[in-house]
């Protein structure tokens, strides 16, 4: 496995922290793009992580993708590599969050929202600058309307406006806005309460959201009556959380 030179990625026990480390602004290249990507199947390859989180060194998330990447030859290997991102993120099993501080713009914006918990500053800022230089953002004009709606997405699309947190957290673009200086314990928080629950069963669920959605009502019940009879019922941990709530006793998870 390459060193990483534009990225930081570290697991510790059950949480693995991606650090995007091109400061001041984490302007994302197709070199940076290939780090990002070699990280998520790091991730991806170890089954007792509970959680990803990704952030961003410097006074940013992230501010996009590099404007010289979206030209001429270098606009097909700029979606592949950038859009494999997604592609490996949505494949993850663990829960991802994002912790987002200053701006999170363009190519930035897309990475940290899509993210399954967004946590963010008081001072950060959102926003899909794209359609000011003459093109949209792909994975935006996707999952933006899943995360905000229709009319909103198309507000952020079409205008390129940048909103604060206050706002975005109002529209469902961020999950929880905390002030600055509460930031790292509000992400700690949360990490150990998903450190609290079996690794196998945090799984389960998080696959059980993505296959429901989107689905017809009895399509989508189906196959959650399928995962939670056929998957989730025969791991040991189910029978160990049900059988200690019974007890009145703290269960003891084998993450299996």
């Amino acid at each position: 496995m390459s060193a990483f030179t534009l990225i930081r990625y570290v697991e510790q026990y059950d949480v693995a922290r991606l650090t995007l480390a091109r400061p001041p602004l984490n302007i994302m290249t197709i070199d940076m793009m290939h780090e990002v990507n070699e990280a998520l199947e790091r991730a991806a390859a170890s089954p007792a992580l509970r959680a990803l989180v990704v952030d961003g060194e410097g006074k940013a998330f992230s501010a996009g993708v590099a404007v010289e990447d979206h030209v001429g030859d270098r606009v097909k290997p700029m979606l592949d590599t950038f859009h494999g991102i997604f592609r490996r993120l949505r494949a993850l099993e663990c829960a991802t969050l994002a912790v987002v501080h200053g701006a999170a713009l363009g190519g930035g914006a897309e990475l940290a929202t899509f993210c399954d918990v967004v946590i963010a500053s008081e001072a950060a800022t959102f926003g899909q600058p794209e359609v000011k230089v003459g093109v949209f953002p792909p994975i935006a004009a996707l999952h933006y309307p899943r995360r905000i709606g229709t009319s909103q997405t198309l507000r952020l699309l079409l205008s390129g406006v940048v909103i604060g947190a206050a706002e975005a957290g109002r529209i469902g673009l961020a999950d929880v806005v905390v002030p600055g200086e509460r930031l790292a314990e509000t992400v700690d928080a949360e990490i150990e309460r998903l450190r609290a629950q079996s690794a196998v069963v945090l799984r389960l669920t998080k696959r059980a959201v993505q296959e429901a959605l989107g689905a017809p009502f009895d399509e989508a019940l189906a196959t959650l009556e399928t995962i939670y009879h056929y998957e989730l019922m025969t791991t040991e941990d189910a029978a160990e959380g049900l059988r200690a709530f019974m007890e009145k006793r703290k269960p003891v998870w084998k993450d299996r």
